[in-house]
């Protein structure tokens, strides 16, 4: 599937009448001026750029987990998914326990 061309005038037969064109074609073309007077958002806005920041995504652990590649016996694998959701944290608190780690 191709993406349509982008419009920069008025063309009929497209779904929309000439009306409906000139009535959402309200923003000007940028001019020199424009162009050489934008800034970047977050230096107008910095509080508001700040707390969107902020608010994307989980919070930052202590102590993320790492992910690794590791083979284990498909027999092995197959015994702890029959026991349903939870199964890779299952090998890790037995792996823990093993290691002598602390919960």
């Amino acid at each position: 599937m191709t993406k349509p061309k982008l419009q920069t005038k008025f063309e009929p037969g497209r779904g929309h009448s000439k009306e409906d064109w000139d009535a959402v074609s309200d923003n000007p073309e940028w001019t020199e001026e424009d162009f050489r007077n934008a800034r970047p958002f977050a230096e107008v806005f910095p509080d508001l750029t700040e707390s969107i920041r902020r608010s994307r995504g989980r919070p930052a652990l202590d102590n993320p987990k790492k992910q690794v590649t590791l083979r284990l016996d498909s027999d092995v694998v197959a015994r702890f998914r029959a026991g349903g959701p939870g199964w890779q944290s299952r090998i890790n608190d037995i792996l823990r326990n093993a290691a002598g780690l602390p919960k």
